[in-house]
């Protein structure tokens, strides 16, 4: 209900977060040269981190070789992070494009990691329109967060 009820500034969280210079309060768990490690702060799931460029891109095509190695790298980082840290059974790992294809940010292109375990989606999402996560966000990012300073 609060992503629902919110007032949308219509800035791109993608651009504006990571130049305010507050990654703890932003969740933001790691910045390298061109991407950068985000935690979704409406996830679907306990530990849900996206992977984002700096640069304001609409779609893959428009990444360098360069970028597209940093990209894939850091996802990599963000599975190996997330399994040491929370142990799932398995991911969704995807990038929305397009309105159509459920993007919720479209100008910005990012990667969803997920991480899932069996019988994490209930009764409770389907009948009540209720999310349950067992850990709070801020327990979360300071349980990833040493992780990815080696990244």
């Amino acid at each position: 209900m609060e992503y629902i009820g919110r007032k949308k500034s219509g800035d791109c969280i993608f651009c504006t977060l990571p130049s305010e210079k507050r990654d703890e309060e932003n969740f933001i768990l790691h910045r390298g040269g061109d991407f950068f490690v985000i935690m979704n702060i409406f996830p679907y799931n306990t530990g849900h981190l996206m992977v984002a460029p700096y640069r304001h891109a609409g779609c893959v095509t428009l990444f360098s070789e360069k970028e597209s190695a940093e990209k894939d790298r850091l996802t990599q980082k963000c599975v190996a992070v997330l399994r040491d840290c929370l142990n799932p059974e398995g991911f969704n790992i995807g990038i929305n494009l397009g309105k159509a294809g459920g993007a919720g940010f479209e100008e910005h292109v990012h990667v969803h990691v997920v991480p899932r375990w069996t019988g994490d989606t209930n009764f409770m999402p389907v009948l009540a329109d209720t999310k349950i996560h067992p850990e709070h966000l801020r327990s979360t990012y300071e349980k990833l967060k040493p992780h990815f300073e080696s990244a």
